[in-house]
């Protein structure tokens, strides 16, 4: 064979770009649209059900949780997530004093709620109940659609989180200056172009604060409260810890507050 242009294997080209003649038309894209939209349907109306089901049984938990010492301070700071914002020890100390959380759904937008810290008597701040609501704000979009059966719109289909909700702040009513968290552990940020603080702060500006940049309501309200009593378990996220850290811990200036993970009883091996 004469020397020249080495000649490409057939089906080459193939082979190097096996999805380079995928297209979509029109109408494929139009069908896959309508079923993008028809399963978030499904799914609304789904998660709207699983909420008028829990309801109860999270009602029936509530009145046996009061009944536990302690048990959502321990059942938070059992989340290593919201622990990281729950850092401080004055935190900690005030948490002690939460005796019942609580959420509560929007009736028509059930993908946004009011979450409710009840608490006991405390040195700290004189307002029983601090609540973070989430309010839900429908595009302009909104106002000249006519709901379905199930009262759903397109727009309630293009829900956002980030743009169309709205966290509201509480002010905290603290009884002295000493004890005011907020001011003791401020949250900074390191230059004033960040987005995100890179000092979080007292747990409590969660509260102070409209915006909740770290997203500790999603967490409480969609990981913590539905697995509640896994938390306060310490059954949720990480290995068991070994018995024997807690026997070389000793006592300590915290045992005070209470906060450690409670000890399951050990199952008797067959």
């Amino acid at each position: 064979m004469s020397k020249g242009t080495k000649r490409a294997s057939p089906g080459a080209d193939v082979e190097k770009h096996p999805l380079a003649d995928v297209e979509l038309g029109d109408e494929e894209a139009a069908k896959l649209q309508a079923i993008t939209k028809e399963t978030s349907r499904v799914e609304l109306l789904l998660e709207r059900r699983a909420q008028e089901g829990l309801r109860p049984v999270y009602e029936k938990r509530r009145a046996v949780c009061k009944e536990i010492k302690k048990f959502w301070p321990v059942a938070l700071m059992n989340n290593s997530m919201f622990a990281i914002h729950a850092q401080h020890h004055d935190d900690q100390v005030a948490l002690s004093y939460l005796e019942d959380l609580w959420i509560v759904r929007d009736t028509k937008e059930p993908r946004v709620f009011t979450i409710e810290f009840y608490f006991k008597e405390n040195p700290y701040f004189s307002d029983s109940v601090l609540k973070k609501e989430y309010k839900y704000i429908p595009p302009p979009a909104a106002e000249n659609e006519t709901p379905d059966e199930d009262g759903i719109t397109d727009s309630v289909l293009d829900f956002s989180w980030e743009r169309d909700v709205a966290p509201q702040m509480q002010k905290i009513n603290w009884k002295d200056d000493s004890k005011l968290l907020t001011t003791l552990h401020p949250r900074e940020k390191f230059d004033e172009d960040d987005e995100m603080p890179s000092e979080p702060g007292s747990f409590f500006h969660y509260f102070e604060l409209d915006d909740d940049p770290f997203d500790i309501g999603v967490l409480i309200a969609n990981e913590i409260f539905p697995e509640a009593i896994e938390h306060f378990l310490g059954n949720v996220g990480g290995d068991d810890e070994d018995d024997s850290e807690d026997e070389e811990s000793g006592d300590s200036e915290e045992d005070e507050i209470d906060l450690e993970k409670p000890k399951p009883k050990k199952q008797r091996r067959a």
